[in-house]
């Protein structure tokens, strides 16, 4: 069976991805992914969409989101307590998460290097922007087939920014696994859903600039769902919160439903 073979988490919505060697996989996900983002001064979301080029600012907290260190291409380092100021709410994709304003040198430091007012945002709630789905995952051998497709070679998973990477597995294996359940480590997860993709996946990894058509691929060989979604991965939801490491392997607990991943794949 697939084991674990990277693990990738982003303390600040966009920025540079953590690969930590151990998670603990909470029912909410993990404290230390998603916990803080960023708006300019209208409140709106800003993300890679909109900035592609924050993937090369590095951020590290820890689970309580207490200290933040931001790390900038240009050798500035800011690491310093997190303090909070007023509370606010933004619409993250048609949904509310509400935080609170981080007082502090990163707004200033994130302005000058996007060119426009940022403000940073700690969420309130652990698990940060999401609304359900705490683990995604992804299998290398999806990977390898849309790097095929692609013409490209073997496609750096970090691109589609997955809690969960795994080696060893078919292409698409983990689309067999929608509504059943799976062990890993010391977490057991329902598999739920595929995860749409969005045009973050076109861009490279560590530039963030735009040099694989990704998205148009996997439509030319996997087609587009009836809500017209680009499905890539997929969702897990905690139904036994535990450690997960580097190398350990999926147990498949419940299969799924007959029919389910024929329909997970179309």
């Amino acid at each position: 069976m697939p084991t674990v073979a990277r693990f990738s988490i982003a303390p600040v919505r966009s920025l540079g991805l953590v690969h930590p060697t151990e998670i603990d996989l909470t029912d909410v996900g993990v404290a230390e992914d998603r916990r803080f983002y960023m708006i300019d001064a209208a409140d709106r979301l800003v993300d890679r969409l909109t900035v592609p080029s924050l993937v090369r600012i590095a951020a590290h907290t820890d689970p309580a989101a207490t200290q933040l260190r931001l790390s900038f291409p240009d050798g500035t380092v800011i690491d310093e307590a997190v303090e909070l100021g007023s509370a606010t709410e933004t619409v993250v994709h048609k949904r509310t998460v509400t935080g609170h304003l981080v007082e502090g040198p990163w707004a200033a430091a994130l302005s000058e290097y996007c060119g426009r007012e940022i403000r940073l945002i700690r969420c309130d709630r652990v698990g940060g922007t999401r609304k359900g789905h705490p683990a995604t995952l992804i299998t290398d051998g999806s990977l390898e087939l849309l790097g095929h497709h692609l013409g490209a070679g073997a496609v750096d998973g970090r691109r589609f920014r997955m809690l969960i990477e795994l080696e060893g597995g078919a292409a698409h294996e983990e689309d067999t696994w929608v509504g059943g359940r799976i062990g890993l480590g010391g977490a057991v997860l329902l598999i739920s859903a595929p995860v749409p993709r969005c045009a973050i996946t076109t861009q490279d990894p560590d530039t963030g600039e735009r040099d694989l058509d990704t998205l148009r691929t996997i439509i030319a060989y996997r087609g587009l769902t009836d809500d017209r979604d680009i499905d890539f991965g997929v969702y897990g939801e905690v139904e036994q919160p535990g450690r997960i490491r580097l190398g350990d392997s999926v147990v498949v607990l419940a299969a799924a439903p007959a029919g389910a991943a024929a329909a997970a794949a179309s």
